[in-house]
């Protein structure tokens, strides 16, 4: 089981990074701190984006896009995986992401990955950011 750290992460970058991995390998891979990985461009597009996303469809056959940070960062990683084969599908289920840090991860030391973390772009916003203009109520230590 490997445990990753989320914090300051490029969103596309990353989730093509841990899709590329969960295809590779047989590890599960439990991404912490979803709520800090953030998102690149102009804020308003971006967020009209998700917001299209989000009422694509109807309520009872969908799509269904979710609103969580947790839960746009699986669907994510989901979108780069081929999930119509089982391949696929085992791979998704080996992800398991988290806001904050929950109690059974706090003494494992996380992955830090730099190649993936933001140096140079300045329009950047985190996942707590998008699911708030979304309509979520996340609760976050510090927020």
């Amino acid at each position: 089981m490997r445990v990753i750290d989320g914090t300051n992460m490029i969103l596309g970058r990353f989730c093509s990074y841990i899709a590329k991995e969960l295809l590779e390998k047989e590890d599960e891979i439990v991404i912490v701190n979803a709520e800090k990985v953030i998102v690149t461009g102009r804020k308003g597009f971006t967020i009209a984006h998700y917001k299209e996303e989000r009422y694509v469809g109807s309520v009872r056959k969908g799509p269904r896009f979710p609103k969580e940070p947790d839960r746009i960062l699986r669907r994510t990683v989901r979108g780069m995986l081929p999930m119509k084969t089982t391949r696929g599908r085992d791979a998704l289920d080996r992800l398991h992401t988290f806001i904050d840090v929950p109690k059974e991860y706090r003494n494992s030391e996380p992955e830090k990955h730099d190649e993936f973390k933001n140096k140079h772009v300045s329009n950047v916003f985190t996942l707590l950011e998008v699911s708030r203009e979304l309509g979520s109520k996340v609760k976050v230590d510090g927020n």
